[in-house]
């Protein structure tokens, strides 16, 4: 079997990019025929299909990227098998996802949102992304990169650093932990939170957003630091292992992959008992799962021409959906005070969540697992 797959090649630091990386080099490695091509590339995407002659193109990405990682392989007489995200609900392209003989899934909730939305997910499969455990995996906090780094974020001794990464931190639920952390400082002073997203107009406008709370909640700002911009995948190891608990109670979340490298590196988790996050981390065991405490519903959305529609327009639901979830604060508190309290306790947990991580999520165990379903179901050699 010969495979391209469609992704942001070569690679970029998002999500995305590095999840078709993961696969393409797990492929690779585990002696399989595979090229990658960048999902928007027309013309290198036509010579692949024309001199390599794959069977099949796993496209990276959500229902939007149809076009370029469904329609664009059939045209060529490539087997498409898109390799699933979700970005809160499925507006398009049903018909053409219901035809497709195979379809990944990075979730078992990412399935239950294009199924509650209208697909058929008969032929939907999960597919876990994998981990890269030779890269992210413990690095002492005595070693000097890390004893670096943790005194340029401004980390004394004795203190317990806490860290939130995402495109913006709002969505990985950075104001609940502000507000659990309200409620544990007369307890526990002794930490610092680090909240790293992307440099963007919109980081900036929930930066602002954050600081309002802080405000608010009478935190001390000298406590928190936020960072900005791309950092690469050699230096995520080294911040990750800079922290003492890895905090993410996001509010929508279909996988959480750095969650998975958190416990890759020995760092406990703290996220939400829903979405992709209850999939990757055993609560009590690798990490801690706040309940939800609510969730966000709308009753409709608007749609445009870079969804698949004619124009711009608003489409309302025959019931509403949910699109984003609020972790319990309670919660939270009690299980970022035991971590940053109990430090045996946080040890067991990293210990746990590196075993769990290797043992489950190994990136080409995940990718040998995909290449046998795609010539089991598809029938190819």
């Amino acid at each position: 079997m010969r495979t391209t797959i469609l992704y942001a090649y070569p690679p970029e630091t998002d999500g995305l990019s590095l999840q078709g990386d993961m696969l393409y080099r797990g492929m690779k490695e585990n002696g399989e025929e595979v090229m990658p091509c960048h999902w928007q590339g027309a013309l290198q995407k036509k010579w692949v299909y024309e001199y390599f002659k794959p069977n099949v193109a796993i496209g990276i990405g959500f229902w939007g990227y149809t076009p370029d990682i469904i329609l664009n392989p059939q045209e060529s007489g490539v087997i498409p098998v898109p390799w699933l995200v979700a970005d809160g609900w499925v507006a398009n392209y049903h018909n053409v996802l219901n035809n497709l003989p195979l379809v990944f899934v990075t979730s078992k909730w990412v399935e239950e949102v294009y199924a509650r939305d209208g697909v058929d997910t008969r032929n939907f499969v999960v597919a876990p992304i994998g981990v890269e455990p030779e890269l992210f995996h413990p690095i002492s906090k005595n070693d000097p990169r890390v004893k670096k780094l943790r005194n340029m974020l401004g980390v004394k001794d004795g203190e317990k650093m806490i860290l939130t990464v995402g495109g913006d931190v709002t969505s990985k639920g950075a104001q609940e932990i502000f507000k659990a952390l309200s409620k544990i400082s007369g307890d526990f002073g002794g930490w610092k939170y680090v909240c790293k997203a992307w440099e963007s107009d919109e980081g900036r406008d929930h930066n602002e957003e954050e600081m309002e709370l802080v405000n608010f909640l009478g935190l001390d700002r000298s406590r928190i630091k936020f960072l900005a911009g791309s950092y690469s995948r050699e230096f995520m190891p080294v911040l990750l292992n800079a922290a003492d608990v890895y905090a993410a109670p996001s509010r929508i979340e279909g996988y959480g992959m750095i969650q998975l490298e958190a416990q890759a590196c020995g760092i406990p988790v703290v996220s939400i008992d829903a979405m992709g996050p209850k999939e990757t981390i055993i609560h009590g065991e690798t990490g801690f799962l706040a309940r939800v405490d609510s969730t966000i519903d709308l009753d409709s959305e608007i749609v445009n021409p870079d969804m698949g529609f004619d124009k711009e327009m608003r489409i309302f639901f025959d019931k509403s959906k949910t699109f984003a979830y609020r972790a319990n604060v309670q919660d939270l508190a009690e299980y970022l005070y035991t971590l940053l309290t109990n430090e045996k306790k946080a040890a067991e947990m990293g210990l746990a969540g590196r075993e769990h991580a290797v043992r489950n999520f190994y990136y080409r165990d995940m990718a040998s697992n995909m290449t046998r379903t795609i010539k089991d179901r598809l029938n190819l050699p």
